[in-house]
């Protein structure tokens, strides 16, 4: 669960990233919080 969870905010990330900058950034911070928790 918690990996594919994972998985899907990375696949968001990666579109991010690349579609959406500022989008990525807040994406990634949320990525960075989840693997913390």
């Amino acid at each position: 669960m918690l990996l594919t969870i994972a998985l899907v905010l990375l696949v968001l990330w990666a579109l991010g990233a690349f579609v959406f900058p500022v989008a990525g950034g807040l994406i990634h911070i949320v990525l960075v919080i989840a693997i913390i928790v």
